[in-house]
């Protein structure tokens, strides 16, 4: 599968000019671009923020009622979400006063058992999201500073950096589609994210600035490499998917494991872009930048 797939993107990138293979990764950009910018006006916030960032009560009770059934008797306490994993019903509120937390731990406690109650204060939250902030900033930062120290050329450096940037965004647009808050695991699976793009963006650079050969044949070497790796962590990415998000319906007793499952298909999503971001978006900038400069007069 992973043969007959980069035979495909390698066919599709030489039948294609660098306009035509750019205009693909930069047109789901925008979109996510977009998303984003809505996200951020509506709310105050690119993606939707999780309970580890705004604070609140986490509760999961062992039941055989619906999410449904929930809502309807929490209603009155500010209930965010309600979800059904496997045997369980998990059920988050945004902050409350003491006394309001103090009333529903009483309620959920005398109804119902095997009931776990997690609890992050606002102040704890506010300080995670400027934490999560910086990481990203500092990660961005230290990134282009290698990736500049081992090109040392701006152009290709600063094709590494959008690539690994364009990822982020489209990976980020991803969770507000599909309704995935932002946590701590899925900001730990966006810090992943770029490594992998690196990672994949460095080996298509160095075979194509500094192997002897036409452009297009190490691009094509490149490419055989960065999709082996890319789709063998893809396959494990979706078991990992699968195996957290519906092993309940194979083994009643397990229940959704919701931080393993938001974060693989976060990274799934992620690397599906990547894939796009590599080897249409930096090859085109590769392409037209190596004929542009002549550099060791070789030919795209």
């Amino acid at each position: 599968m992973e043969v007959g797939l980069t035979e495909h993107l390698d066919s599709f990138v030489k039948d294609h000019s660098n306009r035509q293979l750019a205009a693909i990764p930069l047109a789901l950009f925008l979109v996510s671009a977009l998303i984003l910018g809505f996200m951020l006006a509506s709310t105050g916030s690119p993606v939707k923020l999780g309970m580890e960032f705004m604070g609140g009560t986490q509760i999961s009770v062992a039941t055989t009622q619906s999410a449904e059934a929930l809502e309807t008797e929490f209603s009155e306490y500010p209930m965010i979400d309600a979800r059904e994993t496997g045997s369980r019903v998990v059920m988050q509120f945004g902050p409350m006063s003491n006394e309001e937390q103090s009333r529903l731990t009483r309620e959920v406690t005398s109804a119902y058992s095997g009931v776990e109650i997690k609890q992050i204060g606002p102040v704890y939250g506010a300080s995670l999201q400027r934490q999560a902030v910086i990481a990203v900033i500092l990660s961005f930062i230290g990134m282009a500073a290698v990736v500049f120290l081992i090109f040392k050329t701006l152009i290709p450096s600063a094709a590494v950096v959008l690539a690994a940037f364009s990822d982020i965004a489209i990976a980020a647009a991803f969770m507000n589609v599909a309704g995935i808050e932002l946590s701590l695991g899925t900001v730990a699976a966006l810090l992943m994210l770029i490594g992998y793009s690196v990672d994949s963006d460095i080996l298509l650079t160095t075979r194509v600035l500094k192997r002897r050969g036409t452009v297009q044949e190490n691009i094509s070497s490149a490419m055989k490499t960065g999709m082996t790796m890319t789709t063998t962590t893809l396959a494990a990415l979706i078991v990992m998917y699968v195996v957290s998000t519906y092993s309940y319906l194979v083994i009643p007793s397990f229940s959704q494991i919701t931080l393993l499952s938001n974060i693989s298909i976060v990274l799934v999503f992620g690397l599906v872009a990547d894939i796009l971001n590599t080897w249409l978006l930096n090859t085109s900038i590769l392409r037209w930048y190596v004929t542009r400069s002549g550099q060791r007069g070789r030919k795209a």
